[in-house]
């Protein structure tokens, strides 16, 4: 039997290398995680749709110009006003590692040095490509909840 590679043995190849590649792209379309929109680990996680949300943290324990880093879900929330917050994902858009300090005026990711404004979650200072997620919150009669 032969070893050597010939012209009919790499086009055998090359076609079970692209019915693979095509199978690849049709179970990854018709999958459940193929219909929900970006970030649906972050959407989910914080209630998105719910109607009562999840409690996050009280008003009172963020000062003005400050924010909290939450885990459980990940959410990065910011108070901006007396009675105004804004939220981010927690979870730096880099390779997904979560942010773990607020230094300085930003939010910053302990992987690989990235860090995002802390009241518009744009990038500062890169690796991360994108802004962090925008995480609807709201404050309801003291304490932050999702929304």
């Amino acid at each position: 039997m032969s070893t050597e590679l010939t012209r009919r043995s790499a086009a055998r190849g090359a076609i079970v290398v692209c019915i693979g590649a095509l199978a690849g792209v049709v179970v990854a379309r018709t999958s459940r995680a193929a219909g929900q929109p970006n970030g649906t680990t972050a959407a989910n996680a914080y209630g998105a749709g719910s109607s009562t949300g999840k409690r996050l943290v009280a008003l009172a324990d963020i000062g003005i110009g400050s924010g909290r880093i939450i885990t459980d879900p990940p959410v990065v929330v910011v108070r901006t006003g007396a009675n105004r917050v804004v939220g981010f994902s927690a979870i730096c858009t880099h390779q997904g590692c979560t942010v773990a300090s607020i230094s300085n005026g930003t939010i910053d990711c302990p992987c690989h040095g990235s860090r995002f404004a802390l009241t518009t979650g744009k990038v500062v200072t890169g690796p991360a490509p994108r802004p962090l997620p925008s995480v609807a919150i709201e404050v309801r009669d003291g304490p932050v909840y999702t929304k």
